[in-house]
This record gives C-alpha cells, structure tokens and sequence, in this order.
C-alpha cells in the first residue's frame, strides 16, 4: 500500500506503546488534522489542553524512544492492506468522511476497500439484535429499500440479524451500502457467513470500512468502538430491534452523545422500556412511517461543507 509521509507518521504515532499502552487514539485524531501538529507531537508534545492530553502525554514521551518499533508495525500492517487491495484515508486528508470529521471521538485513519464517496454524507444507519425476529428482519429490509429511494446511503454493521437484512436489501434494490466493520480490513470477515456479502457490498460500488489496524482480529472490544464510527458516519440511526443489552442500544446512546438523530421503530418504542424512555425524554424519534427520518435528514453539501471547515481550523491551528 502506497500512503504518504504524513500519513506514515500519523499511523507512527497511534503504533507508539510504552507499559503496553497507546495513546489515545481519539486524541490523536483530534490533535494531528494538520501537519504541523502532526510535528508538534512527534516532537512530544500534545497540542490540545484536556485533562485527557494531559494523561497521555507521559505515556507519549515513554513511547517516542521506541519509535523505530512503531515504524516496523505500521510497515507490516500497510503490507497486510495493500495485499489486501485496500486503501487508506486518514484525518489529514480532505476525503477523510465528512459526517465522521464533526464528532469528538472519531478515528485518526480509516482503511476501506471499495470507494468512499461525498454522497455518503446524506446516509443513516440501519441496525438492530443479531437474533432478530422476522418482523424485525423484513421492517429493516422495508426501510432501506424506502430510504435508498430517497438517495439515502445505508451505513449497516455487518453482523448477523438486522445488519444482514439491511445491507442485503439495500444491494437488491440496487442501492449503496457501507459495512463497518468489527475486525481489520485484512483479517476474515466476521461473522464468517457475511463474507459472501461483504464480497458482494464492494462488487456491488458499496465500501467495507475499518477503524483497526488491518490484521486485526474480532475482540469484545472492538464491536462498540465499531458503533462509534457507524454512528458518527451518519446522519442519524434507526434502531429496529434491540433489547436492553443490544449492541444497537449502544449505538442509539452513542448517535444521542454524538448530536445525531436517533430514531426508534415504532414496535421498538412501545415494548422496550429503554426505547420508551428515550422518546419521552426526548433524546429520539419514534418512527411511524418514512417521512419521520426523511425530513430530519440533513443535506449533503452542508455536512461536507462544515467538515471542510473544520480540517480548514485545524490547517490554520485553531
């Protein structure tokens, strides 16, 4: 794999360990959108004042003297990619996904086979249990084949259930389709049965995307901060089924924190505690028919015009 300077020290940096620890990778991405803040911090030092910067930098300046180790991972992982066919985008480019840009606890790269496109900005997440029921499963089919209508791109994670039901609709109706993934983007896909689909999502014009270095394996870990991205990549999440331990429930709490709309299916709403209590506070919309998510979405140009302006302060080291 072919990745620039800038973005073989950026990856330096996130490979650093000292005690078996890294720096925060939430950190990095926020501090390192520029290259001069990218010198800043392999100089050893972190350009933002939080109590989160102020926790990492030891552990930065521990780590700097086995630079050379840092190096050696990122040239084994970049090898796996481009074996791989994959391609990289970090948060020093201008084509890194714009929805993603705007939240605080996004990734610094992300390695993605098949293309990302700006029209990935008007998208929404369809996700739910991986044991859905068959009510479940053709309301999520329903509402991606509704929405991709609507020139919606569905953002799925590729899990069993409701992620299956989402892409797989979305692909028959000859719609765009992006799958987050839990596991890196050289490592077999997860679960095993979706590797037919995660084939046919890149044949397709879709796009895998992964937030891991690319060799990485399946972890408990590595599922939520999975929602993370699928949430921050949209514009908002529909929930079709998820019970009070559901991985879906997180994403919804994590759409709420990231200032994405959260919408709930109506079933969900009505027999979940967790769903009702979230409509009656407020913190999501429960769903009834089409136009309750279509009028809510956003407009494309609007998002990738803020993410541009954010990478412009972050230019300007503001």
């Amino acid at each position: 794999m072919i990745a620039t300077p800038q973005q073989q020290a950026l990856l330096t940096i996130c490979a650093l360990r000292s005690d078996n620890k890294s720096v925060d990778w939430n950190l990095i991405a926020r501090t390192c959108q520029s290259p001069e803040a990218l010198q800043v911090v392999l100089g050893g030092d972190i350009p933002e004042d939080s109590a989160v910067a102020r926790k990492n930098l030891p552990l930065l300046r521990n780590a700097l003297p086995t630079i050379d180790d840092a190096r050696a991972r990122v040239e084994t992982e970049l090898e796996a990619a481009e074996k791989a066919g994959a391609r990289l985008v970090t948060v020093l480019d201008p084509d890194y996904p714009a929805n993603l840009r705007l939240v605080p606890n996004l990734p610094p790269f992300l390695f993605h086979l098949g293309d990302l496109e700006e029209k990935d900005a008007r998208s929404a997440a369809i996700v739910g249990t991986r044991n859905a029921s068959d009510d479940g499963m053709r309301r999520a089919a329903r509402m991606a084949r509704l929405l991709i209508d609507e020139d919606v791109v569905i953002f799925s994670g590729l899990a069993k259930g409701i992620d299956t039901a989402a892409h797989t609709s979305t692909l028959d109706a000859g719609g765009r389709t992006v799958a987050v993934m839990g596991t890196g983007i050289a490592a077999k896909v997860y679960p095993a049965q979706n590797k037919g689909l995660a084939a046919r999502i890149v044949a397709e014009g879709g796009a895998l995307v992964s937030q891991f270095w690319p060799m990485s394996a399946p972890a408990t870990w590595t599922f939520p901060r999975r929602n993370v991205v699928t949430s921050g990549s949209t514009m908002g999440s529909i929930v079709i089924e998820a019970s009070s331990t559901s991985g879906a429930k997180m994403q919804a709490r994590i759409a709420h924190e990231h200032g994405k709309h959260v919408f709930l299916i109506k079933s969900l709403a009505t027999s979940e505690p967790w769903a009702a209590k979230m409509v009656a506070e407020g913190k999501a919309i429960e769903v009834a028919e089409l136009d309750d998510v279509v009028s809510r979405l956003g407009n494309a140009k609007r998002v990738q015009q803020a993410a541009q302006q954010r990478l412009q302060l972050a230019l300007a080291g503001l």
